[in-house]
């Protein structure tokens, strides 16, 4: 059985309800355990082309993941539709300072880095991953459109920008999608992004879906992040918040026993219930995750369940504010010309 479709953007660039992110073939949060990236990225697309999931998204900043995924789809390439982004040159986590490069030179030299590593003649949605604080949106977007024009990409996108960043991109070429965190745990989107997205015709891509892995019901105490797990040290997770914030898992999972489901499921049917034009792209390295997470897509949520769902409050940030906002990291903002 495979999912049902939407559409992102008036291009009407059809997706499968739910994506796949592969941030998790870089190893994002320092988690223990050994792999065989390619056995699993081959058996994850496997899967997802059974499903019809077929929005894989990846980045060029997400170690090998661009390369893995690259190997992953030779041979079925056309079979997906790919999404990379380009922009970060170093995060702001474990003390480090971000690096933002939105330079139509860099962004040039990383979609031609990505094409090699992807294998492939085009992208079909390609993000700025993060707004430069000192390169005005229009200049990387203007060359970003130049990409589009060489048939090098399809269609452009955004991540973590401000409305004003988003507006003044989408008046020099039409940004087909908003990719930012969103989930039960982080719902800053919906104060004012959402609203200029839904004026301006832009789909939403929520990366983060299951609030970086607790709304799957898998982390239980701070014990659960062992070794160099960054979420850690994230201030959701720590020992003031934890216990408030595992107890609103505890009403997703009471939803999710009533129907049936598993609770990242009931987290991933109540992003889709926002509008019709959102497709999460919860990732994972097992080929059986991806199944579970695509079957969200037939759930429905009484409006009861969904009622409940929206009292959820989470105490702390996802990030320590104040450092990360600093370097331009959530709501990126850049200069005028």
């Amino acid at each position: 059985m495979t999912i049902p479709t939407r559409v992102l953007g008036p291009e009407k660039l059809e997706v499968g309800a739910i994506g796949f992110g592969a941030m998790s073939f870089g190893n994002p949060y320092g988690q223990h355990g050994q792999y065989d990236p390619d056995q699993a990225a081959g058996e994850i697309l496997d899967r997802a082309e059974a499903l019809g999931v077929t929005l894989i998204d990846t980045a060029d900043g997400y170690g090998e993941s661009e390369e893995i995924l690259g190997r992953a789809l030779a041979g079925r390439r056309d079979r997906f539709v790919v999404a990379t982004k380009f922009g970060i040159v170093s995060a702001p986590f474990g003390g480090g300072e971000a690096k933002i490069d939105g330079r139509p030179a860099y962004a040039r030299e990383r979609l031609e880095r990505s094409l090699r590593r992807l294998g492939t003649d085009h992208v079909d949605l390609y993000y700025q991953h993060r707004a430069d604080p000192t390169v005005p949106i229009e200049d990387t977007v203007g060359a970003m459109a130049e990409f589009v024009a060489e048939g090098k990409v399809r269609y452009l996108g955004l991540s973590e920008a401000s409305p004003d960043t988003i507006r003044r991109a989408h008046a020099v070429h039409r940004i087909t999608a908003i990719q930012t965190e969103w989930s039960l745990w982080e719902r800053g989107i919906e104060r004012e992004v959402l609203p200029l997205t839904r004026e301006l015709g832009i789909a939403v891509v929520p990366y983060s879906p299951l609030g970086r892995g607790a709304l799957t019901g898998s982390i239980e105490s701070r014990a659960d992040l062992a070794g160099a797990d960054h979420r850690a040290g994230m201030p959701w997770y720590s020992e003031e918040n934890i216990a408030h914030n595992l107890f609103t898992v505890d009403i997703v999972r009471g939803i999710a026993k009533d129907l049936d489901a598993a609770p990242g499921q009931v987290a991933l049917a109540w992003l889709l219930a926002k509008a019709p034009d959102v497709v999460p792209i919860p990732g994972t390295r097992r080929a059986e995750y991806v199944e579970q997470n695509s079957l969200a897509a037939n759930l429905t949520l009484a409006p009861e369940h969904l009622e409940a769902l929206e009292k959820i409050t989470v105490a702390g940030d996802r990030e320590h504010g104040t450092a990360v906002d600093a370097q331009n990291w959530f709501n990126g903002t850049t200069p005028t010309r």
